[in-house]
């Protein structure tokens, strides 16, 4: 489910605190292509999430950025998977 993996590539993140988009893309068995569209969705929800290109270029959040899933209620996080799953339609 594409929300899951949303949900998936920030923890993901916030455990490595930078990833390249081929590590991520090999990880959820998905193309580059759906690694940046769904950094897009990501980003425009207000979590901030960066690429930096180069040699020691990658996609990083923001020093700071604190996303607990244990401080989400069911509703909460059922709640957020509806607000991307809009996002994404209106996308279309």
């Amino acid at each position: 489910m594409k929300e899951s993996r949303l949900f998936k590539i920030i923890y993901y993140l916030l455990d490595r605190e930078k990833a390249t988009a081929s590590e991520l893309a090999e990880k959820f068995e998905v193309s580059f292509r759906t690694i940046y569209r769904d950094l897009d969705i990501i980003s425009s929800v207000g979590i901030p999430i960066y690429t930096s290109n180069g040699r020691n270029g990658g996609i990083y959040l923001v020093d700071n950025f604190v996303l607990n899933k244990a401080l989400l209620s069911d509703e909460e996080q059922q709640n957020i998977l509806i607000a991307l799953h809009n996002l994404e339609v209106t996308k279309k």
